[in-house]
């Protein structure tokens, strides 16, 4: 594997750039990338390597820097500054993966997507362990909750109702185990249970133990192309955009309601229609707001 950094940074065009490992992001930190980036230009390179394009042209494949890269396209940009590589698909493949545990400081919810694509390419333990830096304790974990089926533990990791510490001790016990409940009060009292945790931790066991640890059904995967994320950041923009003007659509019937209401007050005629019929009392909100007893 060639890590040397390139001597130069070249601008390269961002629709040429393909994504390896395309995945989900955090999108109040993505909002942070745009922004910097937007305020201050780019502080960092993304790492590429380039190939020949089904057209003949320089192609290339994104080794680490996703968040930039869909950061530099929301803004419209055409091109980005990258240091090119010299390396083979599988290592800029295993590049990105490293990079990624490297940055996200071995956060469970995405390691356990990384290291499942790892097995599912045929890598062994040891393999896993030599390319990725992590502990050999820390990759026989999750593998281990990999290889049992143990879904139902897994999306709770991925969804922050246990951490994988809680969701390795759930499985590793026996299934009728009733020792799993002072177990949870400890994780509780140690601080490794937080809030709300421990009752969702209970409802969980009580689940595998009905109806088994796999779900029935797919966990959530992650996107498969380097669009998504750009894509479901315009979409959420567009929702909140159009809440708005719904909102200030509303506020404008209102004012021309309560408008309405104060002209008709002030005539006495119509007030008196109103007593004769007995409809002369409104909720107290509306009728602060137009200044009527």
């Amino acid at each position: 594997m060639m890590t040397d950094t390139p001597e130069s940074v070249t601008l390269v065009p961002i629709d040429r750039i393909e994504v390896l490992n395309s995945r989900a992001r955090n999108m109040k930190v993505f909002e942070e990338i745009v922004e910097n980036i937007r305020s201050i230009g780019l502080k960092k390179p993304i790492t590429v390597t380039e190939r020949e394009g089904a057209d003949g042209a320089p192609a290339y494949l994104l080794v680490c820097g996703e968040g930039r890269l869909n950061a530099f396209r929301l803004l419209g940009e055409s091109h980005i500054p990258a240091l090119v590589v010299n390396v083979t698909d599988e290592d800029a493949f295993i590049m990105s993966l490293a990079e990624n545990i490297a940055r996200r400081g071995h956060r469970p919810l995405e390691i356990l997507a990384d290291i499942e694509l790892l097995l599912a390419r045929d890598y062994t333990i040891d393999d896993i362990i030599t390319r990725t830096g992590l502990s050999e304790k820390y990759v026989r974990d999750i593998v281990f909750l990999l290889e049992k089926g143990e879904e139902r533990l897994i999306e709770a990791v991925q969804n922050g109702t246990i951490p994988l510490t809680t969701a390795l001790e759930i499985a590793r016990a026996k299934h009728d185990d009733e020792n799993l409940g002072d177990m949870l009060e400890e994780a509780y009292k140690t601080g490794q249970l937080k809030g709300h945790q421990i009752t969702d931790a209970k409802r969980l066991i009580e689940t595998r133990r009905e109806k088994g640890p796999k779900t029935g059904g797919d966990r959530p995967k992650l996107p498969n192309s380097a669009h998504s994320l750009v894509k479901t950041y315009q979409r959420e923009v567009a929702r909140q955009h159009k809440l708005m003007l719904k909102a200030d659509h509303a506020h404008q019937q209102l004012l021309l309601v309560v408008q309405g209401l104060k002209r008709l007050f002030a005539d006495e005629h119509f007030v008196t229609l109103l007593r004769a019929e007995g409809l002369d009392s409104l909720p107290k909100y509306l009728a602060d707001r137009i200044e009527t007893a």
